[in-house]
């Protein structure tokens, strides 16, 4: 008996360092984040799953930082392996947590990454399941600003397919659910109301507002993003982009 309590002592002793590890250890990753340090950060992450495997923070912020670094490198095959790896924690998330809105979101963005850089079947499957894991992700949080930004950039995306593109999901699919460039525009402004810094949602936005031909308020978006101060290693190239497109557009 006195054995026995000792290992049930010695268990919990364990359990309760091993949590104070990991607490310590999302300390310092959400702290380089917001440096920002994004790959210290992505690695101290990985560092709190090898705690406790099943996190869902931990995993769905794994893969949100793998594909925001794997975004920025220069070479296309390690950016494709980041985006492979982010979407492998994003699937982890998802079946540990089906109805997590953060893991449909972890999900939303790995597909959303490689969404640009597919073409044809791989581009209109990957646009179909974008909106599945925005739906389902909205559904459980209405408060869920990347949700929200999810469903607007699948808007965006299918009302700016070509005509080739166009066929291929009436082939494969009879057609998807009615998108356009003003309902992009209202679930990004919705990503804004809840997400007043979000500065991705404001360049997105101001996109949407140029198709839909208001280039006034795509400008004042642009100029507004301008003075937002960085909170991501993604920001000045977000900054660089919408300087660009202020001088295409003025």
């Amino acid at each position: 008996m006195k054995l026995f309590s000792f290992l049930v002592f010695l268990l919990f002793s364990f359990n309760q360092i091993s949590a104070q590890d990991y607490n310590a250890v999302i300390k310092e990753a959400d702290r380089l984040e917001a440096i920002p340090d994004e790959k210290a950060a992505l690695e101290k992450f990985k560092e709190a799953l090898k705690l406790q495997p099943t996190s869902l923070y931990a995993l769905t912020k794994t893969s949100e930082l793998y594909c925001r670094v794997g975004g920025r490198e220069k070479s296309t095959k390690v950016r494709d392996e980041y985006y492979a790896t982010a979407q492998t924690y994003a699937k982890t998330a998802l079946r540990l947590y089906p109805t997590s809105d953060e893991a449909n979101v972890a999900m939303a963005f790995s597909i959303a990454k490689t969404l640009l850089l597919k073409s044809g079947k791989e581009k209109i499957i990957a646009v179909k399941e974008l909106k599945s894991y925005g739906d389902k992700a909205v559904d459980q949080n209405p408060r869920n600003f990347k949700a929200w930004h999810v469903l607007g950039k699948w808007n965006y995306e299918v009302s700016n397919l070509n005509a080739f593109e166009r066929t291929a999901v009436k082939i494969i699919y009879g057609g998807l659910p009615a998108a356009s460039f003003k309902n992009s525009i209202m679930y990004y402004e919705k990503a804004k109301s809840l997400a007043p810094l979000f500065t991705l949602n404001y360049l997105e936005l101001a996109k949407a507002y140029h198709k839909n031909d208001d280039d006034t308020k795509a400008l004042s978006l642009l100029n507004y993003l301008l003075t937002i101060k960085n909170q991501t290693e993604d920001d000045p190239r977000i900054k660089a982009e919408a300087q660009r497109l202020i001088k295409d557009w003025m």
